[in-house]
């Protein structure tokens, strides 16, 4: 039940030759993860709601802030999953939590390099500088190790100090390994000539700029002289009697094979590749990472072990393949969060518009719908859901209106959330259906006040009618009304069913009647009859009610109003045929008779009272 079979290539234009089969997105369920569909969703909506107009630098500027944003929220997960794995004392959720921490570096190291490489687009020059950042951010391996040796007594004689010095090299830290080479030059006098040179050589080494202070020429001839001054003293043998230090400067001119001894500092192909370009090419542009990677790759592996995912991902990257990074990442990743946004971001790059799919719909859209669609499977993650679904211009409505109508609608608070929802979209079939199931659910509680509630929202006559009815029914059994507040404040919505009109209108009789207002009452009692408004099963009781009020010291109802309820009683109590005849017991015939005497009575007085009034 948790499969889908899915052509996964052919939703990327890629011939499909067979069907993968994929699980469902199940990261949605882990806890852990929530605060990174819950933050991303606020970075998200943001994005969409940003200047469209700004443009150049201050539009780039603003997209970049976007995608560090993202990372931001990806590195806090991580840092949230890592402490869940260290404290957790089940060996099952410490694995679980290990392997998520796995897949949110991953995750965030893809993005940073398409961050670099996409989104702030840097150039030959900054790219250096961006990529040296991203190698010391994500290649951590080393950090233990270095904090080992400085935090010794003597970090010079630690038996790891040269790899350190090293691992500082590698990375481009020159600060950093200048500073402890100078301490083994104060613990080794003998050293001292050789680390001033190298310290020299360290200092001057010319590095691109973020300012754009200098060209590239002028960067590549300072560099170029700067290289050939390094070879010098290499050839010269002035390092020959310190084998570390010349293996660093070795390095510093670009040595592959030099570089390459210290693999294990380094531990990815990516970071020698860095590394490389740090040394031997400094000023590379962008359209060239690709040969620099491949090469990079292919001598780091050395054919030793073939090429993880992950590698083919940052490989394709680095050949500007971003269509191929996200069929990968679609394929590897074990959620759709990373896919959709990431797309998302680049869509508004304007990198991603001439991609349509054979569908129809554009590569954004199709997996923004497919993340959307994965919130909707989750109890409270599913209103995420809806924002997504509202951004996707082509589909997005039609996604919605069938996601949320599978919504278990388990609480009313729950149900006027949803209802909420599809009202502000003019969703009106939906918003029906939701009334309607609520009312049901309702009336089979016996609670009518909230199925009435839930028909009139619904606008559901032959509902409303059918509830109108059980209140009529449990008035004549118990003799008063309840949820009175709901029927007193009916308003224009009692003009939905005739029978809810009768409802809201008996109910308004017997607050008048209450209220001592007996003029009032009795022409709308009588209103309620001669109009048909009240159903002929309940004229009875209408009858009834009029009792009281032809029993009044002061007469109530006028001559031509005694002889309607007389012509009233008569209907009702001669046999009409299509008509319910009257229950023919002791009680309804006492009925009947007290109603013929009252009635009597009361138009004697009425013509009394009349005839000495025209008298007068």
């Amino acid at each position: 039940d948790n499969q889908l079979i899915l052509p996964v290539f052919s939703v990327f234009n890629y011939s499909c030759y067979y069907v993968s089969v994929c699980l469902r997105d199940q990261d949605i369920y882990i806890h852990t993860l929530r605060k990174l569909f819950n933050e991303s969703h606020g970075i998200f909506m943001g994005l969409q709601r940003s200047e469209e107009e700004l443009a150049g630098k201050s539009r780039k500027a603003q997209l970049v802030q976007v995608s560090k944003n993202y990372r931001s929220v990806i590195r806090a997960c991580m840092e949230d999953m890592h402490q869940a794995a260290v404290s957790t004392r089940d060996p099952a959720l410490q694995g679980q939590y290990s392997t998520q921490v796995s897949i949110l570096s991953a995750m965030e190291l893809i993005w940073n390099l398409c961050e670099i490489l996409f989104v702030e687009a840097a150039t030959a020059g900054p790219l250096l500088l961006r990529l040296l950042d991203w190698v010391r951010l994500h290649v951590c391996d080393v950090d233990s190790m270095v904090r080992e040796v400085l935090s010794s007594e003597s970090p010079s004689k630690h038996k790891l100090f040269w790899n350190v010095v090293d691992v500082f090299v590698l990375q481009g830290r020159m600060d950093e390994a200048r500073h402890l080479l100078s301490k083994e030059a104060s613990a080794n006098p003998a050293s001292m000539n050789m680390y001033k040179i190298l310290d020299d050589f360290m200092k001057k080494m010319p590095v691109p700029s973020l300012g754009n202070t200098q060209t590239l020429t002028e960067l590549e001839l300072k560099w170029q002289h700067w290289h050939e001054e390094c070879q010098r003293y290499l050839q010269d043998g002035t390092f020959a009697s310190n084998p570390h230090m010349e293996s660093i400067c070795k390095i510093l001119l670009g040595d592959e094979d030099a570089i390459l001894e210290k693999k294990e500092l380094m531990t990815t192909w990516y970071h020698f590749l860095v590394t490389r370009l740090l040394y031997s090419h400094p000023t590379v542009k962008p359209m060239e990472l690709r040969f620099y990677a491949q090469s990079s790759m292919d001598l780091f592996l050395g054919g030793e072990s073939s090429p993880e995912p992950l590698d083919m991902i940052l490989m394709a990257a680095f050949e500007f393949e971003m269509h191929q990074v996200i069929k990968e990442c679609s394929i590897v990743l074990s959620n759709w969060w990373f896919v959709a946004h990431l797309t998302d971001l680049l869509d508004h790059c304007k990198l991603l518009q001439s991609h349509n799919l054979y569908f129809g719909s554009n590569m954004r859209e199709f997996l923004l719908l497919e993340y959307a669609s994965g919130l909707f499977s989750h109890h409270s993650l599913w209103q995420l859901g809806v924002d997504y679904f509202d951004h996707c211009p082509e589909y997005g409505r039609v996604y919605l209106e069938l996601h949320i109508e599978r919504i278990p609608l388990s609480t009313e608070q729950k149900a006027l959330k949803v209802l909420r929802i599809c009202e502000q979209r003019q969703m009106h079939e939906q918003v029906r259906s939701i009334c309607k199931i609520m009312a049901m659910k309702a009336l089979r509680n016996n609670r009518l006040g909230s199925a009435l509630s839930w028909s009139i929202r619904a606008k559901d006559a032959a509902f409303a009618t059918l509830i109108s009815d059980r209140f009529l029914k449990d008035y004549c059994e118990k003799g008063c009304f309840s949820d009175l507040d709901l029927i007193d404040n009916l308003g224009p919505s009692m003009l939905l069913s005739d029978r809810l009109t009768f409802l809201g209108k008996y109910r308004e009789f017997h607050r008048l009647y209450g209220e001592k207002r007996f003029a009032e009452a009795a022409r709308l009692l009588l209103t309620l009859m001669t109009a048909h408004i009240a159903p002929c099963s309940f004229w009875m009781t209408l009858l009834t009610d009029a009792l009281p009020l032809l029993e009044q010291k002061e007469v109530i109802f006028s001559a031509e109003q005694t002889y309607e309820l007389m012509r009233c009683l008569e209907d009702l109590t001669s046999p009409n045929p299509g008509s319910a005849p009257l229950q023919d017991d002791d009680v309804e015939t006492t009925k009947v008779e007290m109603l013929r005497l009252a009635l009597a009575r009361n138009l004697a007085r009425v013509i009394v009272k009349e005839g000495t009034v025209e008298g007068s």
